[in-house]
């Protein structure tokens, strides 16, 4: 398994200025825009950004709301401002999550006999239903520990990879999603997660399988000891205004898109 490659940590953290700034070009937004939409004078956000004037609490929240700016970056900001954090961020395994950590295996128990996984905020497995692992036999065993990457573990040749018919297709799809991501958190841990699996061999070309509809629905065709299972996959996210944990919180879920895999997996549970 390629070893995953984290950037280099910052000696000192950016100050509030620059951060601002960063979002605000991510945004392709001028100062004017923001500005304008934040409700602030442009010479009063320059002054913030060049660290000429310093923000009130109020407006590190507007400006960020305006950004759309991930929870978990939101502390930050507020920190650099000289705030203390105001969003929670608790492991899901923290003894104050036990109702949520109960309410989604719940939503994923009661999806069987369809596999169903959950995923923090860089694809790491943190809860699944009973039928995901009866899929993952045959995957090198290194791929299986903790923490279990769902990216790596699809797209690696030593995982689930040689098994997806639509390997071209799916690889796309993850990738993309994965940018978008990127583009909207700037997470240092996810582009290099990104430059990893490019780096796996390519699938070969192959007709891509119908039934798409690009943020809803990804065909997924599947080969298993059991038959081929023809599945569709969707994502459901959280986004609690509050919680950090929550809000990167992730299920992914799988249908049968026809009767044949249906029953296939019916089977697979009841054994």
């Amino acid at each position: 398994m390629q070893a995953m490659h984290h950037a280099p940590a910052q000696s000192t953290p950016a100050p509030f200025g620059e951060r601002l700034r960063h979002w605000r070009q991510r945004r392709r937004l001028s100062q004017l825009d923001l500005a304008h939409a934040a409700e602030v004078s442009t010479r009063h956000l320059s002054c913030v950004e060049t660290g000429r004037a310093s923000p009130s609490r109020d407006m590190v929240l507007r400006l960020a709301h305006r950004l759309d700016v991930p929870l978990r970056e939101r502390n930050a900001l507020l920190v650099a401002a000289g705030y203390a954090p105001m969003y929670r961020e608790r492991p899901l395994d923290a003894p104050e999550m036990v109702d949520a950590r109960a309410a989604v295996q719940r939503i994923l128990d009661c999806h069987e006999p369809w596999p169903a996984l959950a995923m923090d905020r860089h694809w790491n497995l943190l809860m699944a239903n009973r039928i995901v692992p009866l899929l993952l036999s045959g995957v090198d065993a290194q791929l299986l520990q903790p923490p279990v990457n769902v990216l790596r573990l699809s797209l690696h040749p030593g995982g689930l990879a040689p098994r997806i018919a639509n390997l071209e297709q799916w690889r796309a799809h993850l990738l993309e999603r994965l940018r978008q991501q990127i583009h909207e958190s700037s997470d240092p841990v996810l582009a290099a997660l990104l430059q990893e699996l490019q780096a796996y061999p390519l699938p070969p070309a192959s007709p891509p399988l119908p039934g798409e509809h690009l943020g809803v629905l990804m065909p997924f065709e599947f080969r298993t000891p059991a038959g081929t299972l023809q599945l569709v996959s969707t994502t459901t996210v959280f986004g609690s205004p509050v919680d950090v944990t929550l809000q990167e919180l992730a299920l992914e879920t799988f249908f049968p898109a026809d009767d044949a895999s249906a029953a296939a997996l019916r089977a697979l549970a009841a054994a």
